[in-house]
């Protein structure tokens, strides 16, 4: 019996794990987690001030206010069992880094305490050699820094202290995603503040809010280490279309699985521990695949969450013998997996920026953020697209199951017709009846919950769905940081433009809203071309797009060329987010990873034909040439008797000799790869000879899977892994 068998086998004995009484969801909410009002628990007054005084105006934390904190978040975190800390970062690897260290110290005496100091809180020394810095370090340069980040709570996993921190080179650089977010952070904070002052002299801070829905498919433990493809590069590279799959839509919100609803509600009590406020779950539309999503959250802490989140969904599905999958097209044929991203900003005041408010200031209020992040996406729609780049997100942006790699801004009839009629307002001074009709027939009608006045459009990579943004197109193992950090980025960098543009009216003797009216006139003008009400997948809306001028970059190694523009260098450099070096380092390492993660595929794809599929069929070549050797000498006379034989065997030769021909191709391919050294250069091979070599292996070794007798095929089936529960 082979492995694909013993695996099934496995799987058909498998039950739904016991579930516990589920505790109250309140009750179990942050248990693990060091918040601010858990930290006033233990310490003074003075102290808990300094800290919340620090954290929230950016100051930085002496070492005797963090030796109090150290003291303190070591008592609660040994109360709660933890034996060791760790500085948890999220490196450019893609995921998330810790290195433990335990509470215990020697005394001179020979007895031992438990410590942990302000210095160990705030700084620790990775070794950063060997994490990817794309030239930034050399691999003799070993140190770098972890930096504590006050902005995202310590939490406890397992028996660990983990503290949120930054990842910085000796010289200072990013070594991370959290780092430039923040900075992106901060920037957007000091135009979107001066923006919102403009409509209420109360608002001290903007913040940008994140609410991330996170898709994934689950694949049994036992299935999933039966197949070498999955294990090594997150995909399965070969398998034929079942019969069936999801053209019944039969699995989109069905009931879940009794397994699964196991699965999930582990999930959810141990996500919610440690602070994540799960939301909601449900089947998505492939078979398997499945959806977890969050309540809003800043978009700091909201990043961190779906870092633990997908930590998490890992080591919880391996109790229940499961293995999640996150690349985003594990299985070919069905719908592969993303994360959409939902931003929106708040102020410190409560108010939610792009949700329309019930009089005309507060919807002229909207209207001034709603088209400044419209004019945004319209000028850096190009940096947008490179932000969700990935070999991963390579499969499925377009494929009728996400949005196109073309970036368009969907925002309903209803919003479009009060884009069109603020279009056509008057350059310079407005009459009287101009204001009234602007401020009360246009501006003051606008609804203030928006959300049913618009179907959504699934098709669209950005779109505005009542109070926020979304973007569709994120693959579904990326780090949210990557297309937070560029929104937040092009959004403070368009509102700094508006403040210019908006004083240089004031200077000319404009009212402030005429001013606005004025400046947002202009700006959807400008931004007519990103505007798209229609499908994203048909042909008609690719040949608009282009002569629009706007790009389809269909490819990683296009996508992340974006960022060697100078005016996106500028862009980072003036706002603080990106240095040259961070932004050249960063070209680096996420393109020798798209070579290396191709380069692994093709090699994972030669070996399993060479070793699993083409020696399969040989045996079965084998079983076929005996029995019609054996028909023909029983009956050599008649032809009939062994001719449809002859004719199968004919066909598995000819559909043998097309797959090894391409898997010889696809070998010296590889080879050529490995002599390469430019990375601009492999990924062009790569892009334009080696997927297209792997296609062809692919499509003959489906073929044969066809042909071949079941009882003999080595890997298990798309049948077997998609419909198993």
């Amino acid at each position: 019996m082979n492995i694909r068998f013993i695996a099934l086998k496995e799987t058909f004995s498998r039950r739904p794990k016991a579930v516990d009484s589920v505790p109250k969801r309140s009750e179990i909410f942050e248990e693990n987690v060091f918040t601010d009002e858990r930290m006033r628990e233990y310490l003074d007054e003075q102290a808990y001030r300094a800290f919340l005084e620090a954290k929230h105006k950016g100051y930085g934390i002496d070492r005797a206010l963090a030796d109090r904190i150290a003291a303190a978040m070591k008592q609660w975190a040994i109360s709660k069992g933890a034996t060791h800390y760790t500085h948890w970062f999220q490196p450019l690897t893609g995921a998330t880094a810790e290195k433990h260290d335990s509470f215990l110290e020697k005394l001179p005496d020979g007895k031992a305490i438990e410590r942990f100091t302000g210095d160990q809180l705030v700084q620790q020394e990775p070794d950063a050699s060997s994490f990817p810095s794309g030239g930034l370090r050399n691999t003799f340069e070993a140190r770098g820094y972890t930096a504590w980040d006050p902005g995202s709570p310590a939490f406890i996993m397992g028996t660990t202290l983990c503290i949120p921190t930054v990842f910085i080179s000796y010289n200072g650089e990013a070594l991370d995603y959290k780092t430039p977010l923040i900075r992106s952070i901060q920037f957007l904070d000091k135009y979107a503040t001066e923006t919102a002052r403009l409509f209420n002299r109360d608002v001290e801070r903007v913040y940008a809010t994140l609410g991330w829905e996170q898709e994934y498919f689950l694949v049994d433990k036992a299935l999933y280490t039966s197949r070498p493809d999955l294990i090594m590069t997150g995909r399965t590279l070969l398998g034929h279309a079942p019969a069936k799959n999801q053209q019944l839509d039969d699995h989109y919100f069905g009931s879940i699985p009794e397994r699964v609803m196991a699965f999930m509600r582990d999930l959810e009590i141990e996500a919610l521990k440690i602070g994540i406020p799960v939301k909601t779950r449900h089947n998505e539309v492939a078979p398997n695949q499945y959806e977890v999503a969050p309540v809003f959250e800043e978009v700091n802490l909201a990043v961190d969450h779906n870092s633990m989140m997908m930590d998490l969904m890992k080591k919880v599905a391996r109790r229940h013998d499961f293995e999640v999958l996150l690349h985003e097209k594990p299985f070919a044929y069905i719908n592969g997996s993303g994360k959409h991203n939902n931003w929106s900003l708040m102020t410190d005041t409560g108010i939610n920026l792009l949700s329309p408010g019930n009089t005309p200031k507060r919807n002229l209020r909207f209207l001034t953020f709603f088209v400044n992040v419209i004019k945004a996406v319209n000028d850096y729609e190009e940096l947008l697209r490179a932000s969700i780049a990935s070999p991963g997100n390579d499969h499925r942006l377009g494929a009728n199951e996400a949005p196109p790699a073309i970036i368009s801004v969907f925002i309903g009839h209803y919003l479009t017709g009060v884009m069109q009629e603020l279009k056509q307002v008057t350059n310079g001074k407005l009459s009287p009846d101009e204001k009234t009709g602007l401020k009360l027939e246009v501006v003051g009608k606008i609804p203030e919950i928006l959300r049913d006045n618009t179907d959504r459009n699934r098709t669209s990579p950005f779109a505005f769905t009542g109070n926020k943004f979304e973007i569709r197109a994120v693959g579904s193992s990326a780090n949210c940081a990557s297309p937070m950090t560029i929104l937040n980025t092009i959004v403070g960098h368009q509102l700094k433009q508006f403040l210019a543009d908006y004083r240089a009216l004031r200077d000319q003797g404009l009212k402030k809203d005429e001013a606005i009216f004025n400046i947002l006139r202009d700006y959807i003008r400008q931004s007519e071309r990103i505007l798209f009400e229609g499908n994203g997948y048909s042909p008609e809306w690719h040949a608009e797009a282009a002569r629009r001028g706007l790009s389809n970059l269909k490819t990683t190694p296009e996508a992340l060329r974006v960022i060697k523009q100078e005016r996106i260098i500028r862009l980072f450099e003036e706002s603080g987010v990106y240095s040259r070096a961070e932004l050249e380092s960063r070209y680096q390492v996420h393109l020798e990873q798209y070579n290396t993660k191709l380069e692994i595929e093709a090699r994972v794809l030669a070996d399993l034909v060479s070793n699993h599929v083409e020696p399969t069929v040989v045996h079965y070549q084998e079983r076929l040439a005996a029995n019609l050797e054996r028909l023909k000498s029983l009956f050599p006379r008649n032809k009939k008797m062994w001719a449809r034989n002859e004719e199968t065997l004919r066909r598995l030769n000819t559909a043998y000799a097309d797959l090894a021909s391409a898997n010889a191709l696809l070998k010296e391919a590889v080879a050529r790869l490995e002599t390469m050294e430019d990375e601009d250069a492999k990924a062009d091979y790569i892009t334009g000879t080696v997927k297209d070599l792997m296609d062809r292996v692919r499509a003959h070794a489906d073929r044969l899977e066809l042909m071949v007798d079941d009882a003999l095929w080595p890997l298990t089936k798309y049948r077997e892994m998609l419909f198993t529960r």
